[in-house]
């Protein structure tokens, strides 16, 4: 069996379930293949015998969870690893065991907000998650079917981590708060999704004095009967501001399925999310510190560099989408001695040099609710953060089989087009696909991290900016015939 097809940048993901009209992709048979092909793939990389490794695992509520845990774990066993079985847990909280259990690897069974009849493999090193060539090397394994032979069993353990990983964040909020009931008087509603996140109402902010009436979906329910977990949707983020209004709450967290991204939102009901929330995250992570670099993905708005270097006294580096992107890339500028404290996608995904370069919504979540236990106003703070008077984003699907080749070809040409072109001017910080200035916005086109699509996202300063530079680049578009416009760009 070829299993590289289940690759998706640094994580594995495939169908699950055949409840949503899909063939299961990921089998018993198939999750067996691709651990034990883990298992042989570390062995190589840290030269340790299979009796000396420990492997943590865990997984997000997803209805295939249970089933995938399982079949990972005796792929383990079979190996000769000892596995700590944690059941229900985060993505960030797995990690954590390479740090406190002092485990060797860590695996998440999770597909992040993908559908219910989704899930995946996601795992871990003490050093970070993997890259997306160590991935690939596992699933070519796989699939010439590598496996430890010749072993006695391993055992297995089943640990509650996540009790231990719950009083990590509350022994923060105390610290950070500096009083032993540090929520108490505050009013703060999640919105878990029915995803893992439920735990940070329960056993982070109620046992702290905070008031969590009014929180939503937090009993795991791995089909997702309310919304998609994911701080981008469009109705989930509806879901966190209509609780935070109806509650009249201090403050409302929301978090993906496995909580590696959060969003929140003030006591006014508006969003803090994307560029605000990126904002929010720089000023929590300079502390009152001039000159630090934050790296962001390159979707983020002018107004935010502006914030970051203006009113913060710091540096915007603007690097490429994906998650892991941004984290290697500011790992990459501290070991040149350049003092970055934070790397965030406008997607949710924070991670903070202080906890390990991990993006872990909770974590970030956990410092915002000690801002608002010290009394900042979070609205005060973001008010010189100019928003754009327009944006937009239209998804551009490759129709040519060689879709990597034939997108690259289009951002080329643009690139030709618009130097020819007055009042547009590639930016100076451009480092994915094709950033462009213009008088009062600008436009990006890039390929998608891993689909034949090209993202086009435009800002504008003004409400018919973005009309104008659509209408500058149709006639461009037209030509292309390996692309299928959407409606708007035609």
């Amino acid at each position: 069996m070829d299993y590289k097809f289940l690759k998706s940048g640094t994580d594995i993901r495939g169908y699950a379930s055949d409840l949503g009209g899909r063939s299961v992709e990921l089998t018993d048979c198939a999750v067996d293949d691709i651990i034990s092909a883990f298992v042989v793939w570390y062995i190589n990389r840290t030269g340790k015998n299979p009796e000396e490794l420990k492997i943590a695992i865990g997984h997000d509520s997803r209805i295939t969870a249970d089933r995938i845990c399982r079949a990972a774990i005796y792929a383990l066993v079979n190996s000769g690893v000892t596995v700590f079985d944690c059941g229900l847990a985060s993505t960030p909280a797995m990690f954590m065991t390479t740090v406190d259990l002092s485990a060797d690897a860590a695996i998440e069974i999770t597909a992040s907000h993908h559908p219910f009849d989704r899930n995946g493999i996601k795992i871990f090193l003490p050093s970070g998650g993997l890259e997306g060539r160590d991935v690939s090397e596992i699933l070519e394994s796989a699939s010439e079917g590598m496996r430890v032979t010749g072993v006695k069993k391993g055992a297995t353990f089943t640990l509650h981590y996540m009790k231990d990983y719950a009083k990590r964040l509350r022994d923060l909020i105390v610290s950070g708060v500096g009083r032993e009931e540090p929520l108490k008087g505050l009013k703060i509603v999640v919105d878990a999704g029915n995803g893992v996140g439920g735990f940070y109402a329960n056993e982070v902010l109620e046992p702290l004095g905070a008031d969590i009436a009014g929180s939503r979906y937090l009993e795991p329910d791995g089909m997702f009967p309310n919304h998609i977990p994911n701080p981008e949707d469009r109705t989930a983020m509806q879901s966190i501001c209509e609780a935070v209004l109806q509650n009249n709450a201090d403050l409302g967290i929301i978090f993906d399925t496995d909580v590696d991204r959060a969003g929140c939102v003030g006591p006014d009901g508006a969003e803090i999310n994307r560029n605000r929330l990126i904002a929010l995250a720089g000023y929590i992570a300079a502390d009152g510190k001039k000159g630090q670099t934050i790296v962001t993905d390159s979707v983020t708005s002018d107004g935010l560099k502006e914030y970051i270097e203006k009113t913060l006294g710091g540096k915007h580096y603007r690097y490429r989408r994906g998650y892991k992107n941004v984290i290697d890339k500011a790992i990459e500028l501290c070991k040149q001695g350049i003092d970055c404290p934070l790397a965030i996608e406008t997607s949710g995904h924070a991670a903070l040099r202080e906890n390990y370069f991990l993006d872990d919504g909770a974590y970030l979540a956990t410092k915002i609710v000690i801002e608002v236990a010290k009394g900042t106003d979070i609205g005060e703070l973001l008010s010189t953060l100019k928003m754009p008077a327009d944006e937009r984003e239209f998804r551009i699907n490759i129709t040519e089989s060689d879709f990597k080749t034939y997108g690259d070809n289009v951002i080329k040409e643009l690139e030709s087009f618009i130097s020819n072109k007055q009042g547009y001017r590639i930016a100076d910080d451009n480092r994915e696909g094709l950033r462009v200035s213009s008088g009062d916005g600008w436009f990006l086109l890039r390929m998608s991290v891993h689909d034949p699509v090209m993202p086009l996202n435009f800002e504008s300063d003004t409400l018919t900016g973005i009309d104008k530079m659509i209408a500058d680049l149709v006639p461009f578009f037209a030509k292309f015939n390996g692309l299928s416009l959407p409606e708007g760009l035609k």
